[in-house]
């Protein structure tokens, strides 16, 4: 039977028109009749061509950029993988919606707006420009129980899609991801460890600074963890649930949204790209949305 999460997500397969090939094509022939060696500007070259085929034309405008930050708690922490508690979360969310964080700083090096959102801090704040979407004050302890459940995950991901259709109907164009949430690279690597079927030590690493030993405790969490809920590959759902985190499910969110509003999405580091994998499991369509 179809679950409320499966029915939300094939509503947003459908409202995904596909790139537009006639713009690619012109866009690539565009940069092929520059005046310098062919594909010479690489990744950048293909980015530009990608986001004109997402805007339906070859004259692609980046001048509205937005950086949407997902907060949230994890409560894996428990299990002392993080040398940091909850109380960093709080404190950079509010840095970071009061804009005096280091995101803010190099999003305004490019002219880029920034969008902290709530999605699921232990603590409830009021600064800046955070915004207020959270599932629940943090998850649970995926060591001793799924982090969370069915409607709470659905509730994080459908968080992630609105805040992709703010920014469109904003006027934005490309929005980055970004994350604020203690515990979330053990979250994390929880995710990768089942969707690319690695051992966890293979995707296990220092976080914000763990040493060796702190480095196999967490994987041996993430290991002994994974093994007794046995999650595997084809149940991205599941695992995202069970051994996710708020922030995780929200940030997979802007990436279907992105793909539904026709914006295009950069990802940056190990946490966004997890995301990304589990958008691409979960609605395949996303890939073509994402830089």
């Amino acid at each position: 039977m179809e679950t409320e999460t499966e029915k939300y997500l094939n509503s947003c397969k459908e409202r995904i028109r596909g790139i537009d090939e006639r713009a690619w094509k012109a866009a690539r022939r565009h940069w092929n009749g520059i005046a310098k060696p062919l594909y010479g500007l690489g990744l950048l070259e293909d980015a530009l061509v990608r986001i004109a085929g997402i805007q339906g034309t070859e004259n692609v405008s980046l001048e509205k950029k937005a950086v949407a930050v997902m907060c949230a708690d994890n409560g894996i922490i428990e299990e002392g993988v993080s040398q940091s508690g909850h109380e960093v979360t709080t404190v950079v969310t509010g840095n970071i919606a009061r804009g005096l964080a280091s995101v803010n700083r190099m999003a305004a090096c490019v002219g880029a707006d920034v969008y902290p959102v709530d999605v699921g801090m232990k603590e409830t704040i009021e600064a800046g420009n955070l915004l207020h979407r959270k599932t629940r004050n943090g998850t649970r302890n995926f060591s001793r129980e799924p982090a969370m459940e069915e409607a709470e995950m659905l509730a994080a991901i459908r968080a992630g899609v609105e805040t992709a259709k703010m920014l469109g109907r904003k006027g934005y164009h490309i929005v980055a991801l970004g994350e604020m949430g203690i515990g979330n690279t053990t979250t994390s690597s929880a995710v990768a460890s089942v969707l690319l079927e690695r051992p966890a030590e293979q995707v296990t690493g220092p976080g914000a600074g763990l040493d060796q030993e702190g480095v196999r405790h967490k994987a041996q969490v993430i290991a002994s963890a994974v093994a007794a809920y046995g999650l595997r590959k084809d149940e991205t759902l599941r695992t995202l649930q069970t051994v996710g985190g708020f922030d995780l499910c929200a940030l997979a969110g802007v990436c279907i949204g992105g793909a539904v509003y026709g914006l295009a999405v950069v990802l940056d580091g190990l946490i966004t790209s997890v995301a990304a994998l589990a958008a691409c499991r979960l609605v395949p369509e996303v890939r073509d949305y994402l830089l």
